[in-house]
């Protein structure tokens, strides 16, 4: 290593600017790495096996490089941006995973038919399958990842726990064994003892996990994990675990190269998820102690030498917040979805030391030599229905603008504006990534970037985001797997709360006011900008404030407030503007309302306003776009974001007007309907039409990106109606079944 790369490194080990301005410096420093040996051809073209944000991650590294790319899709992503990203893209299938990103031999095909020398598997589908990586070396590709003896080895979580086990690393008691009888493994289940914890042996995401507090749950628990492992990982083997009830996830990231050196990036803390699955990470871990690390740490390298590992990888542990021992929980044989905490903290991009390690070269810097600066958090934004549970949303993407990224902040995505947001694939639109001296600092700038974060056409958890980052004990990092849980009366709101409604709906109304003369401003600088410069009489009905005799201009607008809080109610708002003589606008909600304000509005371009109500100022922002005859309108200000609707004054014609009417029609039903809470793809039917059923009762199984959603009876009764037929694709609301009452 050359004494300029000596130099330039302690420098930046001392540091104290953000690490991540630091990772061109480090990373694209040639020196850092040895050559690749003659014998080894480095690589010219990468095959990205995957889709979405992360394939769009790899891609932009490996430009950085040099390096030319192919993006492989199926017919749903044809015209998506990683697709867009790549110099080449080869399709590979129909829009169901199995048939395109889960066929490993057509993804090699592409591969030869364009060229390209290594094949990155990314995350999920195939990226923590041995077969895969075993057919991409024998095929002649270098697959840019660990060994598949590795991911053999620490992919099926039964074999992997064994090998810790044999190593002396602690584990939680479970059963970790090959049998997969259905009887078997509930006498097993007994003998842990409730509760227990289904996991599927290979994948993760939280896929296939069941929680199950008595033995009269597991046969539906145990089936539908296997069913949903199948659906997303192609194997549906599972093993038991003794369910540690208060818990953190603590994660360390490793990485190894082929001279047999493995060192540690560190822990990241990914405590708070939802459905099992992660939706804010942070690194480094707070509330731990330095010795505490260290052994984590060393207990992750110790466990990537047990498998020869070489590559990224990330040791999985569970904390058990009671005692304060750790266990090991398993091994993700690829680069996480949180990676860029890591990189933030650290000064690294993983994904050149994934390629330059795949190239043959060893680690760049030693353990002694791993910065450790500041604080990252990430945030997943997802398409979702918070107040349904989290249920995965679908949709068009009518207005997306994420914040500004700079040295400090990263939005790692996979979509643009007017993309369509699937049922076929994981419902993430984005990773919002920031960098912060501190935890603290870190902390404010999270919260400032998510209320800065624009998008509309789909339901999201961004509002949710926000409070999770604000509540006082995440503040504090005392945070915990059942961290939303145990706070759920903070983080959600009760409709039938008076107070909380009170104040939802007061903010709603300035909302609405803020939005009404923001429209009239637009309205008014578009009409006096078509015809400025005209010999005609225009002008003066144009100008401002608007020219009336004896009297100002006036106009109604009708709103509707779609309350997020409550998703089966909306609240209609009539306003009266007026405009002053000064150029504002006096707007009133309701004839006899005492609500009103006046507003002064400054058009700043596009949907940007400069606005002032109520001796506040503020800069908001709007969103407009038509959709299911209805046009619907979202408005940003301050830490506020709400949503409009307003009736098209369209003339629809006979076959619009029927289905406007059906789309009516559908708002209300029967008592006792049961409509889909998502839209999916029913993989079983429970119930036969006609069928007495009991309150709570299982009917029918939905599947949407890759989670299984089991529909049941909401009373006792009789089932009616129940057409749909396994394999049916069906959408959100659409009617499923009525329940009789008896």
């Amino acid at each position: 290593m050359s004494s300029m790369a000596s130099i330039l490194r302690r420098k930046l080990l001392h540091s104290r600017a953000p690490l991540f301005l630091q990772i061109r410096l480090l990373s694209s420093s040639a020196s850092h790495f040895q050559t690749t040996s003659s014998s080894q051809r480095r690589i010219e073209k990468i095959l990205v096996a995957n889709r979405g944000e992360i394939a769009c991650r790899i891609m932009r590294t490996a430009k950085r490089l040099g390096i030319r790319t192919v993006a492989v899709y199926s017919d749903a992503d044809k015209d998506s941006l990683h697709v867009k990203s790549a110099d080449e893209a080869v399709h590979i299938g129909p829009p169901p995973a199995r048939l395109s990103y889960l066929n490993g031999s057509s993804i090699v095909e592409a591969a030869t038919r364009t060229g390209a020398r290594a094949i990155h598997p990314g995350y999920g589908f195939l990226s923590e399958s041995s077969e895969f990586a075993q057919l991409v070396e024998d095929k002649g590709f270098t697959f840019i990842g660990p060994p598949a003896s590795a991911i053999r080895d620490m992919g099926d979580k039964s074999a992997s726990k064994r090998i810790m086990g044999a190593a002396g690393v602690p584990l939680v008691p479970g059963y970790h064994g090959s049998e997969q009888d259905i009887e078997i493994m509930r006498l097993e289940a007994e003998k842990i003892g409730y509760p227990i914890l289904i996991k599927p042996t290979h994948g993760g995401g939280g896929k296939g996990m069941r929680i199950v507090q008595s033995q009269n749950d597991f046969v539906d628990a145990f089936l539908g994990a296997q069913r949903e492992a199948a659906a997303s990982f192609g194997i549906n083997t599972i093993l038991l675990e003794k369910y540690i009830t208060q818990p953190r996830h603590i994660e360390v990231q490793i990485f190894g190269d082929k001279y047999g050196n493995v060192l540690h990036l560190y822990e990241r803390d990914c405590s708070v998820q939802r459905r099992h699955q992660k939706i804010i990470e942070e690194a480094p871990a707070p509330c731990v102690t330095d010795e505490f690390r260290s052994h984590l740490g060393q207990a992750a390298v110790s466990a990537a030498k047990a498998v020869g590992y070489y590559n990224a990888g990330t040791v999985e542990f569970i904390v058990d917040t009671v005692t304060g021992q750790f266990y090991f929980m398993e091994m993700n044989t690829r680069l996480q979805v949180e990676h860029p905490v890591t990189e933030m903290i650290v000064g690294q991009d993983l994904v050149e030391w994934q390629i330059r390690v795949a190239n043959g070269e060893p680690l760049p810097i030693n353990q002694e030599q791993v910065p450790l600066s500041g604080h990252a958090f990430e945030a997943r934004i997802y398409a979702e229905n918070v107040p349904k549970g989290f249920l995965p949303a679908t949709g068009v993407l009518h207005h997306y603008h994420p914040v500004p990224v700079s040295s400090t902040v990263r939005v790692e995505t996979g979509v643009e504006q007017g993309d369509v947001v699937s049922m076929h694939y994981d419902p993430m639109i984005a990773k919002l990534v920031v960098w912060g001296e501190n935890r603290t600092a870190a902390l404010v700038k999270l919260k400032d970037c998510l209320s800065k974060f624009q998008l509309a056409g789909v339901p999201t958890n961004i509002n949710f985001l926000q409070r999770l980052a604000n509540h006082k004990e995440f503040e504090e990092g005392n945070v915990e797997t059942h961290f939303i849980e145990h706070h759920k009366d903070d983080l959600f709101v009760d409709p039938n709360n008076k107070v909380i409604s009170e104040y939802a709906y007061e903010a709603a109304k300035l909302g609405a006011n803020l939005v009404a003369a923001c429209l009239c401003e637009k309205e008014r600088s578009a009409l006096q900008e078509s015809h400025s410069g005209g010999s005609s009489l225009h002008p003066i009905w144009y100008s401002h404030p608007p020219f009336r005799v004896n009297h100002n201009a006036q106009s109604t607008m009708e709103l509707e407030w779609e309350n997020e809080y409550d998703s089966s109610s909306s609240e209609r708002l009539m306003l009266f503007i007026t405009s002053q003589p000064n150029g504002n606008y006096f707007i009133q909600i309701g004839e006899n309302s005492a609500h009103s304000s006046e507003v002064k509005v400054s058009h700043l371009g596009d949907n940007s306003f400069r606005v002032e109500a109520d001796g506040v100022t503020n800069d908001v922002s709007l969103a407009v776009y038509a959709k299911d005859q209805m046009k619907h309108i979202h408005i940003w200000h301050g830490p506020h974001h709400h949503q409009f609707r307003q009736k098209l004054g369209l003339v629809l014609s006979d076959e619009d007007e029927m289905q406007h009417k059906m789309s009516f029609e559908t708002k209300s039903h029967p008592p006792g309907t049961v409509v889909a809470p998502m839209a999916g793809l029913v993989v079983k039917v429970l119930m036969e039409d006609g069928a007495k059923v009991e309150e709570g009762q299982p009917v029918l199984v939905l599947e949407a990106m890759k989670m299984e959603h089991v529909v049941k009876a909401t009373s006792g009764g009789y089932v009616q109606g129940l057409k749909v037929t396994a394999g049916q694709q069906v959408s959100d609301g659409y009617v499923l079944f009525r329940v009789r009452n008896e």
